[in-house]
């Protein structure tokens, strides 16, 4: 299974999954259909399945015209999406498995940026390899999304499913927001050197347009606050210990930062 990354919008990323063995795809979260379908002309594939990981226009506004062009196309989301995905077909709740190129993707239900946000991950092939997480607005490369329908402990209880995840998995998430996210992580973990050589790292990136998507959860585990809540480094800078007050307040300061 190869993995494309599709820039689009001012700051989104659609990713096209192709098997390369059946010329078949799949794709995460289409904001947008023509740049995909560019894609899939270039490859000569057929597309069979779009994954969405929750409602918001910016991740399903291609699925329609996607339709149009292969109308076999299954439509797969979260159980309590039902009604607000376009043309949705498979409703998935915690538990539940997807497959695509001979892979099983495991699904994780993961709200607080909305209630019905779900997680795909395809777990390695090998014990070599990386495990591919596509986690739409829940977990960004050193930060998270906002709770725009759910609650601080709603989005602790998500991040933490996905910080138990290997090490070695990589973070397909929807938006380039790395150089903003560290940006403001290092007003918190001050003392945090590996976030610090990251920061310096992403702005050389960025000042030369390279993509930081994916990241990898060793990364995330290491320098995003988001994921260290319970941390003494940030539980002190938030002044609160109990999980949900401490990811409250640091997602609080991050919306006004």
């Amino acid at each position: 299974m190869n993995i494309i990354r599709i820039p689009v919008l001012s700051d989104n990323y659609i990713f096209l999954l192709h098997d390369v063995n059946t010329n078949q795809v799949a794709v995460v979260d289409p904001a947008q259909a023509k740049p995909v379908l560019v894609e899939i002309d270039k490859l000569g594939a057929n597309l069979v399945a779009i994954f969405n990981t929750h409602h918001h226009l910016d991740h399903v506004g291609g699925n329609k015209e996607l339709l149009e062009h292969y109308p076999e196309t299954v439509v797969y989301g979260g159980i309590k999406d039902k009604g607000r995905i376009p043309h949705q077909k498979v409703f998935l709740e915690e538990g539940d498995r997807v497959e695509f190129a001979g892979q099983k993707a495991d699904i994780y239900f993961i709200p607080g940026h909305t209630y019905a946000h779900i997680a795909y991950y395809f777990p390695p092939v090998d014990e070599s390899g990386w495990g591919e997480l596509f986690c739409g607005d829940t977990l960004f490369a050193g930060g998270c999304g906002r709770l725009f329908e759910g609650t601080p402990t709603d989005m602790v209880n998500s991040l933490t499913k996905l910080r138990n995840l290997p090490d070695f998995t990589r973070v397909w998430c929807a938006h380039e927001y790395t150089l903003s996210n560290l940006k403001f992580a290092i007003t918190i973990d001050t003392d945090n050197q590996q976030l610090h050589k990251r920061y310096q790292q992403v702005i050389i990136e960025r000042q030369q347009n390279i993509a930081t998507i994916p990241s990898s959860l060793q990364i995330e585990k290491l320098t995003n606050p988001f994921l260290r809540w319970d941390t003494p480094t940030i539980k002190s800078a938030m002044g609160f210990e109990t999980p949900d007050r401490v990811f409250g307040r640091l997602r609080g300061m991050k919306d006004n930062f």
